[in-house]
Formats: C-alpha cells, sequence, structure tokens
C-alpha cells in the first residue's frame, strides 16, 4: 500500500489530516509543494476536484478535504476510531467538525497572515518552512519567497484588510465560545461522549494558529500584536483546553 500525504507544513488543515493519519499509525510519505504552485498540484492530483493541500494519495486514490480525508482513513483503518458508534454521538461529532472547519479554520488562517504580513520578518519565517534544503537558508531565495507569498496570501485571502482582520478575530472569539459552551454542556474533557474524536481533533487543530500548543506543530515567531492577542485570551478555558488535548493525543511535534 502506498500512502502520500500532500500537505503544507504550516497549515493547521494540514495538521488535521497529519494527526489523523499519526493516530491511527498509517505509515505514509510527505511531500510539500509551496504556494502557490500547490494550487496546480492539487488540482492536477485530484482531476480538478480541489485546488488546494492537504491531499491524500491512498492507493492512487487521491481525495481533498480534511472531512473526506478522515471519513477514508475511518473505513480502511476503523482502529482507533475517531467517529462515534452511536449514531446520535456520531451526527453531533460531524456536526462540530463542520463547524470548526467552517467557522474557525478559514478565519485562524486569514488573522494568522495579516499579522505576519504587517510583521517585516513574519512571512520570511513561512517561506523558512516551504523551501527545500539550502534554499531555506540562502537570503535571497527567501526574500523572493517571502514576496511571493506575500501577493498569494493577499490576492487569495485579502489579509491587508484591518476590517477583515476585526471580523476574523471575532469569529475566532465567537469559536471559542461555542468550544467552551460545548465543554460546559458535556460531563468530561471531550465535546462529544467520553472519549477523543473527529470533533476534538478538528477544533484542535485548527485552533493551532491561535494557541500554538507546545506539543503542536512549528510555528513563525508570532509577530508583537498577533502575541499580544494571543495572550488576552491565554486564561480561557478553550486555551488550556487546546494545549492539554495536544499534550493528551498529539504525542511528539510535528516538525516540518
Amino acid at each position: 500500500m502506498s500512502t502520500v500525504l500532500w500537505h503544507i507544513p504550516v497549515s493547521h488543515y494540514s495538521e488535521k489530516a497529519r494527526w489523523a493519519l499519526e493516530l491511527k499509525g498509517v505509515r505514509h510519505e510527505r511531500r510539500a509543494s509551496p504556494p502557490p504552485a500547490h494550487i496546480a498540484v492539487a488540482l492536477w492530483l485530484t482531476r480538478g476536484a480541489h485546488h488546494t493541500f492537504p491531499v491524500l494519495d491512498i492507493d492512487g486514490r487521491r481525495i481533498g478535504d480534511t472531512t473526506a480525508i478522515i471519513a477514508a482513513l475511518e473505513e480502511r483503518f476503523p482502529d482507533p476510531p475517531l467517529h462515534p458508534d452511536d449514531p446520535a454521538e456520531r451526527e453531533r461529532a460531524l456536526a462540530l467538525e463542520e463547524f470548526f472547519d467552517e467557522e474557525l479554520g478559514p478565519d485562524a488562517r486569514l488573522l494568522g497572515f495579516h499579522e505576519l504580513r504587517r510583521e517585516g520578518d513574519g512571512l520570511r519565517e513561512v517561506a523558512a518552512t516551504l523551501l527545500p534544503g539550502a534554499l531555506a537558508r540562502n537570503d535571497l531565495a527567501l526574500s523572493v519567497a517571502a514576496r511571493a507569498a506575500g501577493s498569494y496570501v493577499q490576492l487569495r485571502y485579502r489579509v491587508d484588510s484591518e476590517e477583515a482582520a476585526a471580523r476574523s478575530r471575532a469569529k475566532v472569539l465567537a469559536a471559542f465560545d461555542r468550544l467552551e459552551e460545548e465543554l460546559d454542556a458535556g460531563a468530561g474533557d471531550y465535546l462529544v461522549g467520553d472519549r477523543f474524536t473527529v470533533a476534538d481533533l478538528t477544533a484542535a487543530a485548527l485552533f493551532v494558529p491561535i494557541v500554538g500548543p507546545p506539543s503542536g506543530p512549528a510555528l513563525p515567531p508570532a509577530p508583537p500584536t498577533f502575541a499580544a492577542f494571543r495572550d488576552s485570551i491565554r486564561e480561557r478555558r478553550g486555551f488550556g483546553w487546546v494545549e492539554a488535548i495536544f499534550e493528551r493525543h498529539r504525542g511528539e511535534p510535528i516538525r516540518p
């Protein structure tokens, strides 16, 4: 069996897929293609169905979208399960997965790139995680890659808009509200039932750019304004929950 995950090392959606693969003990190769070249690769791999990473190639079947990736892994590698057996709990877990995918993920990304783009060397740090080998240590290559990354994230996400950043900040806080409401409604440390599910994995992974959990993937240094925002929410229950979930279930951090 040949399994390849096409991913972006700093992407929180890629972290969601990496986490699921590692949790299930699936041996796989990881390949990266720096933005915006990854768009062409994703389109080619999925025959036009998806234009971004991650894409999972498992025995020639190319799967885009992290929800579909996890569903395919559940079918082929059922242990440990991420989807609850109980129909009502499964429905709730999938609903929470969709909520955090749609209502948190895009805004956490926009806010992170907004702050990195404002910071002089922020995108150079991102570029260094994407370039191979010696290029990651070459000043000229890093400068060119950082400029390209800045143009790409502006065109794709409009990250230079203060109004958009303010909306994303509000959406992130609303996602923390929802997370904490769900935890308060439950009887334990998990969002659905009494064990780790796709709901917990998704919420924790997509909060990565905001929380920066020590057991999570390596991230570029937070610009001062972003660090101040992070500090302002550090005492929230949801913030501590993300760190604890990573510590308990992620194991060793991924280092691109």
